[in-house]
This record gives C-alpha cells, sequence and structure tokens, in this order.
C-alpha cells in the first residue's frame, strides 16, 4: 500500500480525508497536514519530515497539496531527493478516494498518474456536460 500525505492551507487536507472517509470507511494510509495562516514554515516542515521518516517507503510516498507554488507544495518538493515522493498539486475529493481505493501492487509512478486522472475528470462544468446528453 502505498502511503499518501495530503498537504493543505488551512484544514482542507483534514477535511477532504473526513469527506473521504464519509464515502469509502476509514483511511490509514492517507495522513493530513494542515498548514495555517499563523504557522510556522520550519515547525510545518519539520512535521512532514517526522510523517514522512514513520512511513514505510517500499513503495513510494505520494504528497497530495492544494495549489502549486504555495507553501504546501514548496515544502513537499522540498522532499522529493531525501524521500521516494511524489508530489502532485491541485487535490481534490476524487483524487483522496482514488488514492484510497488504490489497487495492490501498484508503483508510486502509476498511481499519481491515475490520481492526476481522476482528479482532472472530475472538474466539470455542469450545464456544459448536461447539454451534451
Amino acid at each position: 500500500m502505498i502511503s499518501c500525505v495530503v498537504v493543505t492551507h488551512g484544514q482542507l487536507a483534514s477535511e477532504l480525508v473526513a469527506a473521504a472517509e464519509m464515502i469509502v470507511g476509514e483511511i490509514e494510509h492517507i495522513i493530513p497536514v494542515c498548514i495555517g495562516w499563523h504557522d510556522d514554515v520550519s515547525e510545518a516542515r519539520e512535521e512532514i519530515a517526522k510523517i514522512l521518516g514513520s512511513l514505510d517507503a517500499t513503495q513510494g510516498i505520494l504528497i497530495l497539496t492544494d495549489m502549486f507554488g504555495g507553501t504546501p507544495s514548496n515544502l513537499a518538493i522540498s522532499f522529493m531527493d531525501q524521500y521516494r515522493v511524489e508530489v502532485i498539486t491541485g487535490v481534490n475529493l476524487p483524487m483522496i478516494i482514488k488514492a484510497a481505493n488504490q489497487a495492490d501492487g501498484e508503483t508510486a509512478a502509476s498511481l499519481a498518474q491515475k490520481i492526476c486522472e481522476k482528479g482532472k475528470s472530475n472538474i466539470t462544468v455542469a450545464s456544459q456536460f448536461l447539454a451534451e446528453l
């Protein structure tokens, strides 16, 4: 099982994981990290490092963040060389659900690609979609 860490501004990470758990049940391999407006960046980095150090990285680790270029993404990217980490930005609920329902034996690179595809495919302008029916 590939572990995932969700790192976001505010409480978004916790809320996304909680929402996914309402749909698929308890998720033990996805860990939220919330970075508040007034949180110290070095302390947030230490928290992420502690979590990454506690995970089994045999199959790799995915870090999902809310926005490329933001503090959560910049922190996540800083771990790419130190750990076997893939960073995926633009996290949404379908991406968390895809990560929760990963196939046994999947590689981190393959799962990262599938998570990206799932996230993108669930962004829809409802009126345009319905007009095509």
